[in-house]
């Protein structure tokens, strides 16, 4: 009885704790105030991001072995015009040449992740290592460091190695949590002397959800009302693993930091005087950031999504809740497992509750009970998903303070796409993304945020997922249908180094030459880079060399124009 009594109390103690660290958040409170002038503090560190599938291609190259993205793009049907990343970015050969560029760029680090069945082709540090795969990394971390560059190594971005799927059952299974441990392990063991910057996770959400709920991302299982939760379960327990293993055998020796990058949206309130408005903003962002982070940072997951799960659960019959639960000792286990927090954010929408009867069936998405909305006004020049709405990033910074304890931030993904016929070298969209969202994390530094770097997505163009090559994030444009793969650098290259070098924005008129100088760079030669035969045997590395292609693909529009036109006659 007197245990019962005591547990009660510490439930208690915990749901007031937990409320009590989100109160600190004003929902009601939205400052969009005009651009601020200013810079960042001393040594803050700006980078650029990639991981293994999307840029590396070499697919079976040196006795790599397959990932599940390798198994489910070579799939009909599963990417867009059936694309794979078979040879993407042909970054596994030409990194020496990207490094040059990212040392032009006058970047401080250099976000990657390291290819699972690259050096452990089976998935099992037991049975084989790749020695040609730890040779290839430990020479772009070598060419890095010689270049004055940090490397922040992400050690999972997906591509989980395709044995572990087929004969586990991948992250549905616990014993994922283990055999990620001797994974990690190897490379704390082979590039720990060096790297001192490590993320266990990349976007578990979408691990989650889009691997295991839609299937619309490897290995494309649609197991509703489930499969994430379990994932996202083992994905947790295999990172405080991790954390834990650098923890007590490497740290001392090797004075690194171990995080997780976790993406989110922001998601504000249809209506911020509406309490239930406020109420479904607060679900949309537990259910999206807190499913992770409050393990990582409280112990357990967020009390509205154990409510919430729990509730429908209940509701359709079952004798648990859907959401798995953590033991007292896993609670402990992985509370603090957070050197820092790696955040990506994109974009955000307004959120309006939304009720959905269990009897519509088990998902993720229905648990919520919210709707996600968007202005129409927003800028959206790429991705369907991804809308410019800058002052949701400080929104998000602000809460992820406030909500737990003010960590120490690096942001880990943050740009925008474009997704055109002939691609615009001159992305004055994406200059203009990259100014208002910095500026916006600049004031969130104002306002006591601890961020400590800033890491633009993408270095390269690269292969996107179920989008295939038909979404472009990159600063230097890729063109994938020379095999040579040459990069070319678009506008924002030079603007986002200009706001490297003066480490902000100094002041209005410099921050106008900027974006001036940037477009005039790229017009000199033309605005826009079409898919040239003529040209396909140039290959740029340092030097911004644009082909004259303007009227070559006003041509290919008029004819394909002419075809449709023919097609109806």
């Amino acid at each position: 009885m007197l245990q019962q009594r005591i547990l009660r109390m510490y439930q208690v103690v915990a749901l007031v704790l937990c409320v009590s660290a989100s109160e600190d958040f004003d929902w009601t409170k939205n400052e969009r105030t005009s651009f601020y002038y200013g810079t960042f503090p001393t040594g803050f560190s700006w980078g650029a991001g990639s991981s293994a599938y999307q840029t590396e291609g070499a697919w079976n190259t040196d006795g790599k072995g397959m990932s599940i993205w390798d198994a489910f793009s070579h799939k009909k049907g599963k990417i867009f015009l059936n694309a794979t990343g078979d040879s993407s970015c042909e970054g596994y050969h030409k990194f020496k040449d990207d490094i040059t560029l990212m040392k032009d760029m006058k970047l401080n680090h250099y976000r990657f992740s390291i290819s699972w069945p690259r050096i452990l082709p089976s998935g099992l540090k037991s049975e084989h290592i790749n020695e040609k795969g730890i040779s290839y990394y430990d020479d772009l971390i070598n060419k890095l460091l010689d270049n004055n560059i940090t490397p922040i190594v992400t050690l999972y971005h997906w591509d989980l190695p395709q044995v572990l799927q087929e004969k586990y059952g991948g992250w549905q299974n616990v014993s994922m949590v283990n055999h990620f441990n001797d994974f990690a392990r190897l490379c704390f063991e082979r590039f720990g002397n060096r790297v001192k910057y490590w993320v266990t996770f990349n976007n578990p959400w979408s691990v989650a959800v889009e691997g295991y709920e839609t299937g619309e991302h490897a290995p494309g299982l649609k197991l509703r009302g489930t499969g994430a939760y379990k994932a996202a379960h083992h994905i947790i327990k295999a990172h405080a693993k991790v954390w834990h293993t650098y923890d007590t055998q490497w740290r001392s020796k090797q004075k690194g930091l171990v995080g997780i990058s976790l993406t989110a949206d922001w998601g504000e309130p249809v209506d911020t005087t509406n309490q239930r408005d406020i109420e479904a903003a607060e679900r949309h962002i537990q259910f999206y950031l807190g499913w992770f982070a409050s393990p990582i940072f409280h112990g357990d997951y967020p009390q509205i999504m154990k409510d919430y799960i729990g509730r429908k659960s209940g509701q359709q019959g079952l004798g648990a809740s859907r959401l798995p639960v953590f033991s007292p000792q896993e609670k402990s286990y992985i509370k603090g497992t957070c050197d820092f927090l790696g955040l990506g954010h994109f974009t955000t929408r307004y959120i309006t509750p939304k009720n959905y009867p269990s009897g519509l069936g088990d998902s993720y998405f229905t648990d919520r009970d919210l709707a996600e909305l968007v202005d129409p006004q927003w800028p959206d020049p790429g991705s369907e998903w991804l809308y410019s709405v800058p002052w949701g990033f400080r929104r998000m910074l602000n809460f992820v303070k406030s909500q737990y304890d003010n960590p120490m931030i690096y942001v880990t993904e943050n740009g925008v796409s474009e997704k055109t016929l002939c691609t615009e070298l001159c992305d004055d969209w994406r200059m203009q993304y990259f100014k208002d969202y910095i500026n916006e994390m600049l004031k969130a530094i104002k306002d006591g945020v601890n961020v400590k770097g800033y890491t633009a997505w993408s270095f390269l163009d690269n292969f996107e997922w179920d989008e295939g090559y038909s979404e472009r994030f990159g600063l230097f444009y890729v063109d994938f249908r020379n095999k040579n793969k040459p990069r070319y650098p678009k506008a924002s290259v030079q603007y986002y180094k200009r706001i490297i070098s003066s480490n902000g924005f100094p002041n209005q008129r410099e921050v106008e030459i900027w974006k001036r100088k940037a477009i005039e760079t790229c017009s000199s030669s033309n605005q826009l880079l079409a898919a040239d035969p003529l040209i396909g045997h140039m290959e740029m590395v340092t030097e911004i060399v644009v082909p004259t292609v303007c009227t070559l693909c006003i041509l290919l529009s008029a004819v394909f124009l002419m075809f449709l036109l023919r097609g109806r006659l």
